[in-house]
């Protein structure tokens, strides 16, 4: 079995359910989980631990969110006041888990699915997709993750050229990766609006929809964006469900040319597991 999630986001408890009512096995069976591990759920230590333990049968994006993390972390930034992985900080593994999130890829394959958090520019194709990401990767796992994160922030550049650089170059490809949500014709990212696709800004339109995409056609799997709600299309699934605001944590198995969607519902009371039942949709 091959299963995709969406964004779990601290949610430690509907992720165990989740994978409970899939009857999910490390030893038989493999796991990507769609970026935002952590942050604004009740229980982002524990998902880290959960995940890293499944180190072989997980793979596990980075999303803005886990970036953020790793940025409050080396006290380049404050934490916002809605932030909720202080004790992940204050673990006595911390440095452990922090180093293990950090080497964490920012674009998968599995079977046949490209798997991002956020969205893949225009003017990427599925190759250029992956090998972008890992050059973030790689900088992110080694000694220039403390030259980068500094820099890592700001809306500029917003358009993609083969020729962007260095911070430059490495700031758009995290942007694309882990922020994007809407894009104008010429492949400029908008990076403020975070409204549904009906919200998109004059002149620009959900990166899905752009006719001109490289990877049009091509499935490929996101999260990031819980205002969409679930889009389950032949080559196109946007799986972050809004379990942290009270909605569903989302998986969609994708293995032996079947699909099958399971939903566990989530709160910030973390009602029993026995009280809330799994919703397969077919």
């Amino acid at each position: 079995m091959i299963l995709l999630i969406g964004d779990v986001q601290g949610c430690d408890d509907a992720l165990g359910r989740l994978l409970a009512a899939w009857g999910w096995s490390p030893s038989r069976d493999q796991l990507v989980v769609l970026g935002d591990l952590v942050n604004r759920g009740p229980a982002s230590l524990a998902v880290l631990r959960r995940l890293r333990a499944l180190e072989g049968s997980a793979t596990c994006l980075l999303g803005n969110h886990d970036l953020h993390l790793l940025v409050c972390s080396r006290g380049l930034r404050q934490p916002h006041k809605g932030d909720t992985f202080g004790e992940v900080l204050l673990d006595q593994d911390s440095q452990g888990l922090l180093d293990w999130l950090r080497t964490r890829p920012l674009a998968a394959e599995a079977a046949g699915w490209l798997c991002v958090h956020a969205g893949v520019p225009t003017a990427w194709s599925r190759a250029d997709t992956l090998a972008h990401a890992a050059e973030v990767q790689s900088v992110l796992a080694s000694d220039a993750i403390e030259d980068f994160l500094p820099r890592m922030y700001g809306d500029q550049p917003a358009r993609w050229d083969d020729a962007l650089s260095g911070h430059d170059r490495l700031r758009f490809i995290v942007n694309a990766l882990t922020r994007m949500r809407f894009c104008a014709e010429d492949g400029a990212l908008d990076l403020k609006t975070k409204e549904g696709a009906g919200s998109a800004p004059a002149g620009h339109r959900p990166w899905f929809e752009m006719p001109t995409r490289r990877t049009a056609g091509e499935p490929v799997a996101f999260g990031h964006w819980s205002t969409l709600g679930l889009i389950n299309r032949p080559d196109l699934l946007s799986l972050d469900t809004g379990c942290v605001w009270g909605g569903a944590l989302t998986g969609v198995r994708v293995d032996g040319g079947r699909r099958e969607v399971l939903q566990v519902p989530c709160d910030q009371a973390q009602v029993p597991a026995a009280n809330v039942p799994a919703a397969r949709v077919r």
